[in-house]
């Protein structure tokens, strides 16, 4: 999965492209090399970036803090790690495609 690697510290990093002001918050599918991730929350004063942060944490069970935007924070296609994420979480990032 190009979307989804494992970095060498144990870190998650997932290439997304998010398509802000959807009706709700979820994974869609496979977007070229990335997947893409429909957000609520509308692409206004960095909303949609806080939502993508909010989502993913909660997805991992992760807290807030370990979820980082690397890149893309006023693009659709955004680079995102997600610190501390076990075995569980990579195993539901690995069945959406």
């Amino acid at each position: 999965m190009d979307w989804l690697r494992e970095a060498a510290d144990g870190s998650l990093v997932l290439s997304l492209h998010v398509q802000p002001g959807a009706k709700k918050t979820e994974f869609t599918g496979p977007h070229g090399e990335a997947m893409k991730l429909r957000l609520a929350a509308p692409p206004v004063d960095g909303k949609a970036n806080a939502a993508l942060t909010v989502f993913l944490a909660g997805f991992c069970g992760v807290a807030r803090s370990a979820v980082t935007l690397l890149s893309g924070e006023t693009s659709r296609a955004k680079r995102v790690r997600i610190e501390g994420a076990g075995s569980e979480a990579l195993a539901r990032l690995r069945a959406l495609g």
